[in-house]
């Protein structure tokens, strides 16, 4: 705290010592707390205080509030001290406003007179002092109140420069608060003639205001462009001497640099050849400096000297006119693509980003081609911005073998750039192939719908590339670990009839991962009757797939071949239309940064003659199109209203929470809504995280049990009822089965929570230790990580952890924990809309009988909900 010579506040210095000195938080506020009631004392009962102690209580009072205490009182005795003589008293008096007064405090009238009359002073300090308080609490009160005496005091001659300097900030926030203070016209002229100002300091508040003001009046202040360059031409060609009071580190007035630079962005490039031709000397010559040894090693020079280097490049690159400039410009950046300095390597990235949509400077960028490969992510980008006919295929190869190792977050918008880069310029149809069938090995996952139609429609419109596709995608399923969309472009290509007897084979034979491709397998099988008859299809529990495969078999036995040459018609050409991959690439960036980028039409695919056919396009979803029998007629399939909730299928109709289990008539339905759960019905629930048989809920009316479906039903049996579930995306909620019935004509009615959790839909997964705890670093972002340590509620067995840890649908994993007594897990929860892999650690301590459970999962929140589910089981 500022102090006049002779008037240090021992008491002040004494109760800070103290404070540093307690040695826990309890003996801080224990202090704390008695000075408190020390000063309400004094303001309370000594009315005599002077204005050396009011400063020194209220000193204190602010300290306590820096330190993290509330203050709800000596306001008043801050209000009085603003109207002190002393300096001292009245800067602490207003720091105590600036800093706990808000701007709707009762206190503002008053402390508004104590503003007017200190502005009408003429020491320039008090004028300051009022000036600071404003630009801090500045309100709507206190710009009708002093909003047209502040404007004065900028422009008048007799101002003090640091008046000056202070009114013109004070101006931007009253501004920004009512832009009717400073109407275009009056004030003009005067506050931009303020950038000739001979003191630097005056220019650099100036300059701020007129960047403010401009968003609002750019005609107005236009002139400002001229005054703009003149003074930026002045502080660039300047010396060390010239400018010593406002150079930093060797680089004179950098801030102001810089300010200037960013003012003159804000309008067209001047038309005047004079201003035109000085303010390119201007970039020659900071440019020229850039290139010059550092004047000083210390970081602060560099960071100064580059702020100037890259606000004058962006100038450089919103002239958007001298060749050269931006030449040098772009020349300039690509050095800093290989700086140790990250922020560096960052900022030329977006440099050349934007160099690149230039005709002066993309063939300049293209010349740094090989190291932005090598980049950071925001590479990408680049690459894609800078891609041309004769550097594609070696940058989508490049982006191909980094797409393997790329962190998640960025794997989709890749997917889709490559698509894009790869379609738009290929000149030989079967590298364009090659290179999609790579992106579905090396990222499925992450291979939209609209990538793998994309193909189709422009396999299916060339007759030359056709036999080509059904070769590679044949032997792309021989692996086996074939991804399902190369499974679904396969049956696709064979809807299309150009497949061959090995590619149809090959479809055959492949574990499909969904009831959706199954039936699309179906379609492309339509001329096999041996597997329309198989009970994996016929007796199949999906009614979709048993649908499909009655309808295809009836219709293979009974239609004359004039009716099968007419169903089974060869699918016409598509039409031309704008690439969806390009559509959802807008759209994705759109939603990421709000700008809508320029038009980017990929080269148009040739468009064969359609016969006159109807053309065909692949459905938004295609394992739920009607077939061509059974057309408008699809099974219905029962979705959770709520996004976060699992979809439920088989019996009954809308999108209902509740599976109707025994669809009783509705006269004797008991009540409607969603029902409370039956008491006693949770017992059971937990135990079916490990397992996936036994009895739900048992009463002396009714058992129910969850059993998987007998291959057969013979008559008189007991009948089964079958739910087919389908995890939409992560969820933590159980559906609920309502269960109506009636005994003796009695109405009964039983909700039962399903015993559904997340982890049910796990896909096992194998890894090496190598690529587990790489993956384990990879997923350290907030909310992916879960932890809990806790007491055992059973013997810490070894053969029993690990069956209950398969049974919770994870792959075990051995030889993989440096510690051998650890048990490590991998796995993938697969849902419709996204995957979710998941990696689980849990450390026994034999000795204290208690457990360490660590999961990471790749979706927010997913690993507390697994560690919640699993707490009760160890």
């Amino acid at each position: 705290m500022p102090a006049v010579k002779g008037e240090g506040m021992r008491g002040l210095a004494v109760f800070i010592s103290d404070i540093r000195n307690c040695k826990s938080k309890e003996s801080e506020i224990k202090r704390i707390n008695k000075e408190l009631a020390n000063i309400r004392n004094k303001f309370k009962g000594d009315k005599q205080l002077d204005g050396y102690q009011k400063k020194k209580y209220v000193c204190k009072l602010l300290f306590i509030f820096l330190l993290g205490h509330d203050i709800d009182f000596g306001h008043m005795e801050a209000v009085n001290l603003l109207s002190s003589n002393k300096y001292t008293e009245k800067q602490i008096g207003y720091l105590f406003i600036s800093v706990l007064v808000s701007a709707n405090s009762e206190l503002i009238k008053l402390i508004i007179q104590s503003i007017k009359n200190d502005l009408s002073s003429r020491n320039p300090i008090n004028v300051c002092l009022a000036l600071q308080c404003i630009a801090n609490i500045g309100n709507e009160e206190m710009v009708e109140a002093v909003g047209k005496e502040v404007p004065k005091l900028l422009v008048s001659p007799d101002t003090n420069d640091s008046v000056k300097q202070c009114a013109a900030l004070c101006i931007l926030k009253l501004f920004r608060l009512k832009t009717d203070i400073l109407p275009p016209g009056e004030w003009t002229s005067r506050i931009v003639q303020l950038l000739n100002d001979k003191h630097l300091g005056v220019v650099t508040s100036a300059a701020s205001l007129i960047q403010g003001v401009v968003h609002d009046y750019a005609d107005d202040y236009k002139g400002c462009v001229q005054l703009a360059v003149s003074r930026l031409s002045r502080i660039v060609t300047s010396s060390y001497t010239d400018l010593q009071d406002y150079t930093y580190y060797f680089v004179p007035a950098p801030w102001l640099c810089v300010k200037l630079l960013k003012l003159l962005q804000l309008y067209p490039p001047p038309d005047d050849p004079a201003i035109h031709a000085r303010l390119n000397e201007c970039l020659e010559t900071i440019l020229n400096k850039a290139q010059e040894p550092p004047k000083s090693k210390k970081v602060q020079h560099s960071n100064a000297r580059n702020a100037v280097l890259f606000e004058a490049i962006n100038q450089i690159i919103h002239m958007d006119s001298e060749q050269s400039l931006l030449i040098r410009g772009c020349n300039q950046l690509g050095q800093f693509l290989t700086h140790r300095e990250t922020n560096l390597r960052y900022l030329a990235l977006e440099g050349l980003c934007l160099m690149s949509n230039s005709e002066f400077s993309a063939d300049a960028v293209r010349k740094h081609q090989e190291t932005v490969v090598s980049a950071l992510k925001r590479a990408v980008d680049l690459l894609y911005a800078m891609c041309d006919k004769n550097n594609a295929e070696e940058i989508v190869s490049e982006m191909l073998t980094y797409l393997e190792t790329a962190d998640y977050s960025i794997k989709e918008e890749m997917v889709l750039k490559v698509a894009i880069l790869a379609e738009k310029f290929a000149t030989d149809y079967s590298w364009y192939m090659d290179t999609i069938l790579t992106l579905i090995r090396n990222a499925g996952d992450y291979v939209s719908e609209e990538v793998w139609y994309r193909v189709i429609q422009i396999v299916i419109n060339r007759d030359d590339i056709q036999g080509y596709a059904a070769k590679t995608v044949f032997e792309a399923l021989q692996s086996p670990s074939c991804h399902e969309n190369m499974v679904k472009v396969g049956a696709q290509w064979c809807s299309s009839n150009f497949f061959t007897a090995n590619l149809h084979c090959a479809l055959l034979q492949q574990e499909v991962c969904s009831c959706q491709l199954t039936s699309n397998l179906l379609t492309c099988s339509q001329k096999s009757r041996d597997t329309f008859k198989s009970d994996s299809n016929l007796k199949n529990s999906d009614a979709e797939i048993q649908q499909r495969a009655l309808e295809y078999l009836k219709l293979s036995t009974v239609a004359s071949p004039d009716v099968l040459a007419t169903v089974l018609e060869e699918m016409p050409p598509f039409p031309e239309r704008e690439s969806s991959i390009l559509a959802k690439l807008k759209k994705k960036k759109q939603e990421k940064t709000g700008i809508v980028e320029k038009e980017d039409k990929p080269e148009p695919v040739e468009k064969p003659t359609t016969n006159g056919q109807v053309p065909v396009h692949p459905p938004s979803n295609p394992a739920l199109h009607a077939d061509f029998i059974s057309a408008g007629n699809a099974p219905v399939v029962n979705n959770f209203a709520a996004a976060s909730e699992p979809a439920v299928g088989g019996g009954g109709g809308g999108g209902s929470l509740l599976v109707d289990v025994f669809d009783m008539p509705a006269a004797t339905t008991v009540l409607g809504g969603v029902p409370s759960i039956t008491l006693g019905a949770e017992e059971n629930l937990k135990k079916f995280v490990f397992k996936n048989t036994g009895v739900l809920f048992e009463n002396d009316l009714l058992q129910v049990g969850i059993n998987p479906p007998p291959p057969i039903v013979e008559g008189g049996a007991q009948m089964k009822q079958v739910v087919n579930v389908e995890i939409i995306m992560e969820f933590n909620d159980h559906p609920i089965v309502d269960i109506q019935f009636s005994v003796n004509g009695m109405s009964q009615r039983i909700a039962l929570p399903l015993p559904l959790f997340a982890s049910k839909f796990f896909t096992p997964t194998e890894m090496n230790s190598q690529d587990f705890f790489s993956r384990w670093k990879q997923l350290g972002s907030p909310g992916q990580e879960c932890q809990q340590i806790f007491k055992a509620k059973f013997p810490i067995d070894t053969e029993t952890i690990k069956a209950k840890l398969s049974g919770f649908g994870v792959s075990l994993l051995e030889s993989v924990d440096p510690n051998p007594d650890n048990f490590v897990c991998a796995g993938i929860i697969k849902a419709r809309t996204v995957q979710i892999g998941t990696l689980l650690r849990l450390e026994p301590n034999r000795q204290a009988q208690m457990f360490r459970l660590t999961i990471r999962s790749s979706r927010p929140d997913v690993a507390k909900y697994l560690v919640d589910i699993l707490l009760d089981q160890f």
